[in-house]
């Protein structure tokens, strides 16, 4: 399918690696100009290596090192790239931790890399893009957002506020051709995740097949896929959702979530 992506200019958040990556991999081989965005350059040299490796022209393909958690990251971005297409608001951390152990300055930080990185931007795209009569933001939500696990409250809640932002700004694009869309996936195979997932195995002294197992019996027990979703399903689905063929899509918290959530809407 051709999603009608070779003149479209995008920023993909967070996308040196996991989903991120994906997503930017994705659009590249769409034929979208791709920026790929993080906080290190050592890991952007990494990231645009490998995208361009797969992908004709190479050209269409650059990095901009920012710490999208401040709002002099985002307005360094911003500055290299004024003016975009379409905006995907993946960056985000994560840290299972006890409620009781949260401090405020861990809450603060969350919620300004997972949030307000999406609302600096979405507030400097989205004015154009409904000036220009075109433009896609998709906000990278999770299944956490609906279901907020007790073991990363603050995770949760950052996700849920990503989910309300993401509608909110749709209402404001009423009768134009931008959309504003969240993705939320479930459990997924990113090196973050299996980072943690590996952590568990070691202090469970049990091999990796065991924890993952383990993880969908115990963590993730009403998931029908019963396993990781790779990072390029999320992707299949962004890019679907940036493409001008998802245009009757707005407003919506689109699951890939692997059956995680049971409730119907």
């Amino acid at each position: 399918m051709d999603l009608q992506l070779d003149d479209k200019n995008a920023i993909v958040t967070g996308s040196t690696q996991g989903i991120g990556f994906a997503i930017a991999l994705a659009l590249a081989k769409e034929g979208a100009s791709v920026i790929v965005n993080g906080r290190k350059p050592d890991h952007i040299d990494d990231a645009l290596s490998r995208i361009r490796s797969e992908v004709s022209d190479g050209d269409r393909v650059r990095g901009v090192a920012a710490d999208l958690g401040t709002p002099e990251g985002v307005a360094a971005l911003t500055d290299a790239a004024p003016g975009i297409d379409i905006l995907v608001n993946n960056v985000g951390i994560f840290d299972p931790k006890d409620f009781q152990e949260i401090d405020d300055d861990e809450w603060f930080r969350f919620w300004e890399v997972n949030v307000m990185s999406g609302v600096r931007l979405s507030r400097h795209y989205l004015p154009a893009m409904k000036k220009r009569d075109w433009g896609r933001i998709v906000f990278i939500s999770s299944e956490s957002g609906l279901h907020i696990p007790s073991e990363m409250i603050h995770y949760g809640v950052t996700k849920s506020a990503q989910i309300s932002l993401a509608r909110g700004l749709a209402e404001t694009t009423e009768g134009t051709n931008v959309t504003v869309n969240s993705v939320l996936p479930g459990p997924t195979s990113s090196e973050g995740v299996m980072t943690f997932v590996e952590r568990l195995a070691d202090e469970k002294g049990i091999g990796m097949d065991k924890m993952k197992e383990e993880f969908f019996q115990t963590a993730r027990p009403t998931s029908l896929l019963k396993r990781f979703t790779e990072p390029e399903e999320i992707a299949n689905m962004v890019a679907y959702v940036c493409s001008p063929l998802s245009s009757a899509t707005n407003g919506a918290p689109l699951r890939a979530d692997g059956g995680v959530v049971r409730a119907m809407a």
